[in-house]
């Protein structure tokens, strides 16, 4: 059972480079059920946001859709048992608030794997971080 941080799939939307090909294989991976895959519920917002900083509302709105239909990976509530959970890993590990959140939710759901670029995560010793 593993987690997938935001960034997994806004590389495999836009990016070109190494990192990208990785995380288009975490996602292939996890849609054709090789693995449980899941994240949070606020990642649609984080996937679309980014990739309309640097692609534009078109290509963002087109890969928010992509992403809510991407089959085997489940989507996680965010609740307010979560948001307080988040709230003390981030006053414990000085993490971001959405780093908190993925966190947190992570945590709440049984889950001690997080796939990641993000090193911050590194900091949380209730979670491994897998580099994709």
């Amino acid at each position: 059972m593993t987690y997938l941080d935001t960034n997994i799939f806004v590389y495999a939307a836009i990016n070109n480079l190494e990192i990208g090909e990785k995380c288009r294989r975490v996602i292939l991976n996890a849609s054709e059920g090789k693995e449980p895959a899941y994240t949070s519920v606020l990642t649609w917002d984080e996937v679309v946001y980014a990739i309309q900083k640097k692609e534009g509302r078109e290509k963002a709105l087109k890969e928010g859709k992509l992403f809510i239909q991407l089959p085997n990976i489940s989507f996680l509530n965010a609740t307010l048992a979560i948001i307080n959970k988040a709230q003390e890993i981030s006053e414990q590990y000085n993490l971001k608030p959405r780093d908190a959140i993925h966190a947190a939710t992570a945590l709440a759901n049984g889950i001690k794997e997080i796939v990641s670029d993000d090193s911050d995560f590194d900091k949380i010793k209730e979670l491994k971080r897998i580099s994709p």
